[in-house]
């Protein structure tokens, strides 16, 4: 018997689930998006049926109804963009039942919420990238040495090589952490040197892929006890099972590997991704481009990116000119 889908726990609300099912079978949203979604819809749920001592009746609420639930949201010192998210998952959902011709219009609409602090993404410069990139063959030989024995498990040669691949890969190809994990040994066209990515949405795109990723991912394949199929997945969660890596497998690695290179190990596997936009930037790529390659569906989000590269630029002038 197949487990129920995420979209139909923790929501009692009719229309809720029909809505969270919409988004997770056709709309192809991620594990993460439905998720988040249910959360926030659970929770005005809960605070109305608290407030009102019963449950929503989506066709009736009125605009001070959500100005009550943003108050409430506000008390309990949330973040802006926390509070964002729970309005911006509301939003979907009347739009949603706009489009089922369940209520006439949204009570949401042009709602005043905080707006969102202007916050750079963090990311690592070419040389700190380079020593990540050489932290998990480096641990491999720290571990490996007679006069460094270490407690605990031994650390796999193939999972290091593996780690060396999926490092690589992120980096090469600007992937998100799910999009890196669905890659199936088909999605890697060797001749072409491109990635099939399967990014939101279940959109799809081509992104080129460089000779030392490609070069890794050969060597951990070499290191596996069979050659992988075309269907299964690029990146193994295990040497020896064909389940696909997982993210928060990764963000583990990721942290010893960050403390290996001297780094700090609070940086997340997306903040490689920031890398990779913004050394492309520095190097000239054009916006549209840098867009296209990591599946952005607006330039303006792409555009966040521009301010780094203008920041670095302004610090480089104040440094170094003489009349700054």
């Amino acid at each position: 018997m197949k487990p129920a889908p995420p979209a139909a726990t923790g929501v009692v609300d009719p229309r809720s689930r029909e809505f969270l099912q919409h988004l997770q079978t056709d709309r192809g949203a991620s594990p993460y998006t439905v998720r988040n979604y249910q959360q926030a819809l659970a929770e005005f749920f809960q605070w109305h049926q608290r407030e009102k001592s019963q449950p929503p009746d989506w066709g009736q609420l009125q605009r001070d109804d959500f100005r009550n639930f943003l108050r409430f949201l506000g008390r309990k010192q949330l973040s802006r963009a926390a509070i964002q998210l729970r309005f911006c998952a509301l939003r979907s959902f009347y739009k949603f039942l706009i489009r089922r011709g369940a209520v006439v219009a949204s009570p949401i609409k042009n709602l005043s919420l905080p707006k969102l602090e202007k916050r750079l993404p963090k990311f690592l410069t070419v040389k700190q990238m380079e020593d990540l990139l050489a932290a998990p063959l480096k641990g491999l030989k720290l571990v490996s040495s007679p006069k460094k024995k270490k407690a605990g498990r031994p650390l796999s040669a193939s999972l290091c090589f593996r780690d060396v691949a999926i490092l690589e890969t992120i980096y090469s190809c600007g992937l998100r952490v799910s999009e890196l994990c669905g890659l199936r040994v088909a999605d890697v066209d060797w001749p072409e040197r491109l990635v099939r990515v399967r990014g939101k949405g279940k959109k799809e795109r081509q992104v080129p892929v460089g000779e030392p990723a490609l070069q890794a991912i050969e060597n951990y394949w070499r290191t596996l006890p069979q050659p992988p199929s075309r269907t299964a997945p690029v990146f193994l969660s295990h040497q020896k099972k064909p389940a696909p890596m997982a993210p928060v497998q990764l963000a583990r690695r990721l942290k010893k590997y960050l403390a290996v290179a001297g780094l700090d190990p609070g940086i997340t596997p997306h903040k490689l991704r920031h890398s990779y936009a913004t050394h492309l930037l520095d190097a000239g790529a054009d916006l549209r481009s840098v867009q296209e390659l990591l599946g952005h569906a607006h330039l303006v989000t792409t555009q966040v990116y521009t301010h780094v590269t203008t920041e670095r630029l302004k610090k480089a002038y104040d440094a170094a000119h003489p009349r700054a």
